[in-house]
């Protein structure tokens, strides 16, 4: 990977990577509306290559490879947000799920149905489904997705002192520990899902063969499963700032 004067060789390492590229492009697409374009995140995605290229002085080999994928998806992640991609009406949507998962769950004490869900919001089992999979892509959280309709950052309400770091109330262990019990709490086919999706690394049309369901109920249920989480968190959170406010 270097040349003859001993530099890297930015063009054989473009080509040895490409397909990493291509991979991670491919992985984010599973979690994006049919209105992003692959070759668009393959197009920022080699960006983020030539920048980690770059960037990187220690050398080439795994340790480069991991820098790159996380400079890559970043460049992914960064040209999604710029353009604005999920829609207001869409975002009101989800967060109508959102709503009714937090209600149905505090009122049985237990992971809410599909059935369930679709009577709280006076629609169709059918209709429902389809709202789930317009939902597709709204599970890239974002702190901008945070934000009210006012306009007021989620972090900004939920700020109780000028000291306090607010990247602290995600990171913290207590969250990262309700993250795990969220996960452990999911239906089965939940579980099952965003274990062979995340841990596996399937892409949707493998996760349907091994469920033994099509790829659009995969996507389905991963918007459903990550809904669910982010209520989960969000309540978290919520428990976090009321402690924090109450011992302050």
């Amino acid at each position: 990977m270097y040349n003859a004067a001993g530099q890297i060789n930015r063009e054989q390492l473009v080509q040895r990577f490409a397909p990493m590229v291509k991979r991670i492009a491919c992985h984010l697409m599973a979690r994006l509306p049919a209105s992003v374009l692959l070759d668009d995140l393959v197009q920022n995605g080699m960006l983020g290559l030539l920048d980690a290229i770059g960037r990187f002085e220690v050398g080439v080999g795994a340790q480069f490879e991991a820098y790159a994928a996380q400079r890559v998806r970043g460049a992914m992640l960064d040209s999604l947000r710029e353009n604005d991609w999920l829609p207001r009406s869409l975002r009101r949507s989800c967060r109508l799920i959102e709503a009714a998962i937090a209600q149905l769950q505090q009122q049985t004490g237990r992971a809410p149905t599909e059935k369930e869900l679709a009577d709280a919001l006076d629609m169709t089992l059918a209709d429902y489904q389809k709202m789930l999979q317009s939902a597709r892509g709204h599970q890239l959280v974002y702190l901008e997705d945070l934000i009210s309709e006012e306009g007021e950052d989620f972090l900004e309400r939920h700020q109780v002192e000028e000291n306090c770091d607010p990247a602290q109330l995600f990171e913290d262990e207590s969250t990262r520990q309700a993250l795990v019990r969220a996960i452990a709490d999911l239906p089965e086919r939940e579980k099952l899902m965003m274990a062979l999706y995340y841990e596996r690394d399937l892409n949707l049309r493998e996760i349907g063969e091994v469920m033994g369901v099509s790829e659009s109920r995969v996507c389905q249920l991963h918007s459903q499963a990550v809904m669910r989480l982010r209520t989960r968190l969000a309540g978290a959170v919520d428990k976090k700032r009321k402690k924090i406010e109450k011992n302050g």
